[in-house]
């Protein structure tokens, strides 16, 4: 029995749509980019991300 936990690698604000991604490099968040344009958003914003109880970070058996 194998069991794998997911993070999640992007999200998005459901508020004012900033997007961001993780950098593994980093480890951090950074903005993401959609036809070269910064996903910045509002920056005064509380983000809503979209990862909510819907999203299980348990894979696997």
């Amino acid at each position: 029995m194998s069991v794998e936990l997911r993070t999640p690698t992007a999200r998005v604000c459901e508020r004012c749509g900033r997007g961001e991604r993780w950098d593994e490099t980093l480890e951090a968040w950074q903005l993401a980019t959609e036809d070269g344009e910064k996903k910045v958003g509002n920056p005064h914003c509380l983000h809503e991300w979209d990862i909510n109880g819907a999203f299980n970070p348990i894979q696997g058996n």
